[in-house]
């Protein structure tokens, strides 16, 4: 045996331990952003995405955070592009497997996006991109653009509707450690689930009658969706907004989180597949 076999996979255990670790700072920093927005619009009726979460933390000593944000972020988003390519937490070549895989790799696409964005904001003082009217309007300049628009919105409603079905079936409780399989953790998820679909769906709502109207003018993300409601109705969707960012942080401490392939395992089936 090479003597320094063992020194190297030592290497190897603790560069994947980090990575899970980050991993882990991912899904936290997913919770913080989801209380972030809940506060902000239960105290101060300000309503923000994701990415306006994050420009909120861009100053001052939230920037410290803001820097493990961006890096957990990261993390997750290629933790889930590895499920997508490798189905490490999906395997097998059947349909329910490849269609969660699908969705693992958009997810992972989405939060190297935000990582992006936080870098940006970090650097710039701005994640300097296009808010969802603006991005609605390109996309309506478009040949087809109305059909764009009008298949974004219904991808986002089967998003919402399988929100639901992961409230209503509690399926989020399936990779948690069975120390956190506990009321508390069910119900957080039931709620915060349900709220993140009824966030989902308004927004497809919102890009759908953008399609419709050939309008960009009412089409929106979460911060316009958020703005759709008033009142106690507002009030009930930011509290399950910040009961899904507490799930988060229990997802970040007790979830069961498979590693990604060796390297070179990774190098051997991407030969294999241009073979």
């Amino acid at each position: 045996m090479n003597p320094s076999a063992p020194l190297d996979r030592a290497a190897e255990l603790a560069r994947e331990s980090r990575f899970l670790t980050l991993c882990r700072v991912g899904f936290l920093g997913r919770g913080i952003l989801y209380i972030l927005i809940a506060w902000l619009a239960l105290q101060t009726g300000r309503t923000e995405d994701l990415t306006g979460a994050l420009e909120y933390l861009g100053h001052g000593s939230g920037r410290i955070l803001l820097i493990v944000i961006a890096a957990g972020l990261a993390a997750y988003g290629l933790w889930r592009l590895a499920d997508a390519a490798f189905g490490i937490e999906n395997p097998g070549p059947d349909g329910k497997a490849l269609r969660k895989r699908s969705a693992a790799g958009f997810i992972g696409l989405i939060y190297l996006y935000l990582s992006y964005k936080a870098v940006r904001i970090i650097l710039a003082g701005h994640a300097g991109t296009m808010n969802a009217q603006e991005q609605a309007d390109t996309v309506l300049d478009l040949p087809g653009g109305a059909v764009v628009l009008g298949i974004a919105a219904a991808v986002l409603a089967v998003a919402g509707l399988n929100q639901f079905r992961k409230a209503g079936k509690c399926t989020f409780l399936y990779n948690l450690d069975y120390r956190a399989q506990a009321p508390l953790a069910k119900w957080l998820g039931r709620i915060g689930y349900a709220a993140r679909g009824v966030i989902f769906l308004t927004i497809a709502y919102l890009i759908g009658k953008a399609a419709l109207d050939g309008t960009s003018n009412e089409a929106g993300g979460m911060e316009q969706a958020l703005d759709f409601f008033s009142g106690p109705v507002l009030w009930a969707v930011a509290l399950g907004l910040a009961l899904f960012g507490a799930f988060s942080i229990i997802e970040a401490l007790f979830r069961r989180i498979h590693e990604p392939p060796p390297p070179e395992e990774i190098k051997q089936k991407v030969e294999r597949k241009l073979t």
